[in-house]
């Protein structure tokens, strides 16, 4: 019988509680996220679930995402890729020859790009607004 997802994550966590089970959870959104903004119905590179992590957390979380992150115990892209190494492990996800946690290794700097990035697509919408 297959054990399911939360069962899975539950365990996990059990055993390595560095993360929420959310972290888990949103993993695997922002697969399903990825896959439909590069019209990939498998395999997702690691760079490529990064990115769509990127615009998935703006998206849902705003200026909130590093507080989001970090009640997550998610400090950095390889915390990322930790949770999607440990889902490979237990078989929820799959992975090629090609992909490695070293992908995952300081991708980008969660603050330039939530925090500094953020405020410059704020600022961008307000002149935007400004000039019609």
């Amino acid at each position: 019988m297959e054990t399911d997802f939360n069962t899975i994550i539950e365990d996990i966590c059990e055993h390595d509680k560095r993360y929420k089970p959310d972290a888990y959870e949103f993993v695997m959104e922002a697969l399903t996220f990825t896959q439909k903004k590069y019209k990939c119905a498998t395999h997702v590179s690691g760079e490529d679930l990064l990115k769509g992590m990127k615009d998935l957390l703006m998206e849902k979380f705003g200026p909130m995402t590093i507080t989001v992150l970090e009640y997550w115990g998610i400090q950095s892209t390889e915390d990322f890729g930790n949770v999607v190494f440990k889902l490979v492990e237990r078989k929820v996800l799959s992975k090629t020859e090609d992909d490695h946690i070293e992908h995952f290794r300081n991708a980008y700097d969660f603050q330039e790009v939530f925090e500094r990035g953020y405020r410059k697509k704020l600022e961008k919408k307000i002149s935007r607004m400004r000039s019609m």
